[in-house]
């Protein structure tokens, strides 16, 4: 099969499983006629998609080189991910900053985790810097997706295969020890396509004992079957090794006199994940057949920094999963009607096993540790069977209407390798620490996720949408098996016993937009949500004085989000992405920092900012040869520090320059300036001993690099 065959099989395919990635490549396309692939899982116009989904180009992501995934994502509206330690990360999507299982990750469609196990530093297991793309769905997903899928699903596209030989090779340095290889080659020959993707970094960190490396690699082969079939195959592997201290606080004086310093110094994290998958489309001009087989295996040893003062262990985590989607779509011409019916099957075994460590403190500072008892080691297997339904059709050719149907059958099977019971831990001198264990045991959860969509055409220039869907969550491996520790045996085994009952988070979510354009010069969109979470799962203390998990809390989540494009000019380019919201406890009475339930009932939740906002002022003169300079504000509100509102972190604004140039056609050099004005400001805060704590962010930093490429 010759070259141009395959260039429609695979421009085909795409429609239907990948088009965001050529909506990627293509800068004539406007925001109403861009392909996604999130919302829908298919290829779907986003004029007739009835939620906001926001695409990251590819080109964007090679423009910006990020060195952390918060300088990609960051340039959606209502996104703001902060840095922890290496490309480590929190995230708030219609959410306050969370490390809660709020979120879905995938890498083509595939979740980079399984159910139960997740990880809110997902995004450091996929190759970011090297993907063909970036969709952020945000607001809820269940109704395709499954547990997790409450704020957002992010989905990382892979690259295609390249029609015809080339390679890329970037090298970047910067301050701190940074260093990086980005190398990408592929080809097509015949009826096969490859391509290949390493990523190498490395860097000493800014701050003490912070460094870390990785290592990625991305392999991926397409094959056209005949004239209406193709097998895509994607294997991914990335190893992470890196010290820990990007979330660890300090005092006011050393954050605004000494933010190098590091208290956590013997905190780590390694992680290993490989992913493989399989997918066989086949389709005809009104059907298509997709079957995916995978496997993922992920590991990780971490000794946390931030529970060094009441719960120091280390700890390995492991899951295998070996899972396949598969859906059927039918098209039919009345009324454009579309259904597809599919299901996900997943089964994963995993475990964990952690040991109490000792720690040495000099001063305030964590400085090594040994080994001491095992508290917890136990097999979980994870397994889920999810049909759904979801159809499309048009009353008109302005109207579009959505909906679906999706039923999660999840059950986690729990295997105790300890005696059941409670374990004693001496932590330090006369303090004794008890963890509960339960026997061996099943939990299962069954849930239904509906959602309700519609789109509708004012004008070519003008569409709308609205949709109502549900979404949940049901409870994580550690949140079920792993308790926290408490000071007498009965109140960790009666703790241990009260996990075991907790029930899945609920979401119904209501939301309606607006996108348009303006000939080719300005695309924008908006779009305003009403979220309400109900039995989300709160730390509270018994009559006993146990810590237990319960599910008896309610949240609001309001907010407006905008995005802006607009041509100011031949050779000058504005985008602006800003959000407004309000996150608030509606029924909530947990325990707080010293260990009293109080009632939070009414107030602003904490670490959730008001205003999150990115402008970027891109200027083209011929004179760079093809090149450009951007400038890049970053906006973020004020926000409570912690639930009592004892104190407020103010905001701060951070500029960031990026520039290229092209020597030829082959040739380019880059360089960026982060933290232009080498502001003082922080990822993250919290209150403690009666004062403010800040993690600083890194300041002003230059990296510069060289990149050639052949055959494009």
């Amino acid at each position: 099969m010759n070259n141009k065959v395959l260039r429609g099989l695979v421009a085909g395919v795409c429609a239907g499983m990948s088009g965001a990635v050529f909506a990627a490549d293509t800068a004539s396309v406007t925001q109403l006629e861009e392909m996604t692939v999130t919302g829908t899982r298919e290829g779907q116009l986003k004029s007739e998609t009835p939620a906001t989904v926001d695409v990251i180009k590819g080109e964007a992501i090679k423009d910006v080189r990020p060195t952390h995934p918060s300088q990609i994502m960051g340039q959606v509206p209502g996104v703001w991910i902060n840095t922890t330690s290496g490309e480590g990360h929190q995230t708030a999507i219609r959410q306050p900053l969370t490390t809660s299982a709020v979120y879905l990750y995938l890498e083509d469609g595939i979740p980079v985790r399984s159910t139960g196990f997740f990880n809110h530093n997902a995004l450091y297991e996929v190759n970011i810097p090297q993907a063909g793309g970036i969709e952020i769905n945000k607001g809820p997903g269940s109704a395709l997706y499954g547990s997790d899928a409450i704020g957002g699903v992010v989905n990382v596209l892979t690259r295609p295969t390249p029609l015809k030989p080339e390679a890329d090779v970037s090298v970047d340095v910067g301050e701190f020890g940074w260093k990086r290889m980005l190398v990408s080659g592929g080809n097509t020959q015949g009826d096969n396509g490859w391509r290949a993707d390493v990523n190498l970094t490395q860097t000493d960190g800014w701050r003490t004992k912070t460094a870390y490396e990785r290592q990625s690699g991305t392999l991926r082969w397409d094959r056209a079957l005949g004239s209406d079939a193709t097998l895509k195959m994607v294997a991914a592997y990335t190893n992470v090794d890196q010290d820990l201290a990007g979330s660890s606080t300090l005092t006011k004086d050393d954050y605004e006199n000494n933010p190098t310093a590091n208290y956590t110094q013997m905190a780590l994290r390694k992680v290993k994940a490989f992913r493989i998958s399989a997918a066989y489309e086949r389709e005809s001009a009104n059907s298509l057949l997709s079957i995916t087989p995978y496997v993922r295996d992920n590991e990780m040893d971490l000794i946390a920094n931030w529970a060094l003062g009441y719960d120091p262990t280390i700890a390995n985590s492991f899951n295998r999963s070996f899972g396949v989607t598969a859906k059927y779509r039918q098209d039919f011409v009345p009324y454009r009607a579309r259904l597809v019916v599919g299901v996900d099957v997943d089964n994963s075994p995993g475990g964990r096993k952690e040991k109490s460590i000792a720690t040495t403190k000099v001063g305030s500072v964590y400085t090594a540790y040994t080994e001491g008892a095992t508290v917890y080691d136990y097999d979980v297997t994870y397994r889920g069977i999810s049909p759904y339904i979801h159809g499309e059709m048009s009353p008109n050719d302005r109207l579009r209407l959505i909906a679906g149907l999706r039923y999660d059958d999840m059950r986690y099977d729990y295997d105790n390798k300890m005696a059941d019971g409670a374990t004693s831990v001496v932590i330090t001198g006369p303090s004794t620490k008890w963890y509960g264990h339960v026997g061996d045991t099943s939990r299962s959860y069954r849930r239904f996720s509906p959602k309700l969509g519609a789109t509708y055409v004012f004008s070519q220039e003008l569409n709308g949408f609205a949709n109502y869907s549900q979404a949940f969550r049901a409870p994580s491996e550690s949140q079920l098996f792993r308790p926290s520790n408490e000071s007498t045996a009965l109140r960790a085994q009666a703790n241990a016993q009260a996990a075991l009952d907790l029930k899945p988070v609920k979401v119904e979510n209501y939301e309606i937009g607006l996108r348009g354009k303006a000939a080719k010069k300005l695309n924008w969109e908006a779009s305003l949500y009403h979220m309400i979470k109900r039995d989300d799962i709160l730390s509270v203390k018994d009559v006993s004085g146990a810590t237990m998990q319960a599910n008896s809390g309610k949240t609001l989540h309001r907010g407006i989000e905008v995005g802006l494009g607009a041509e100011l000019a031949q050779e000058l380019r504005l985008d602006v992405a800003y959000s407004y919201a309000k996150h608030t406890y509606e029924e909530w009475i947990s325990k707080n920092s010293v260990g009293v339930n109080v009632d939070y009932s009414g107030k602003e939740m904490s670490a959730a900012p008001r205003t999150i906002a990115n402008t970027r002022l891109s200027y083209a003169p011929g004179t760079l040869n093809g090149g450009k300079v951007a400038l890049e504000w970053v906006r973020l509100g004020s926000y409570w520090v912690n639930d009592d509102h004892d104190a407020k972190y103010e905001g701060h604004d951070v500029f960031n320059l990026r520039a290229n140039y092209l020597l030829d056609k082959q040739w380019e050099v880059f360089g960026s300036i982060m933290n232009l004005t080498d502001k003082r400001y922080a990822e993250s805060t919290k209150f403690s001993n009666g004062s403010v704590e800040y993690a600083p962010a890194m300041p002003r930093t230059v990296y510069a690099g060289l990149r050639y490429n052949w055959g494009k």
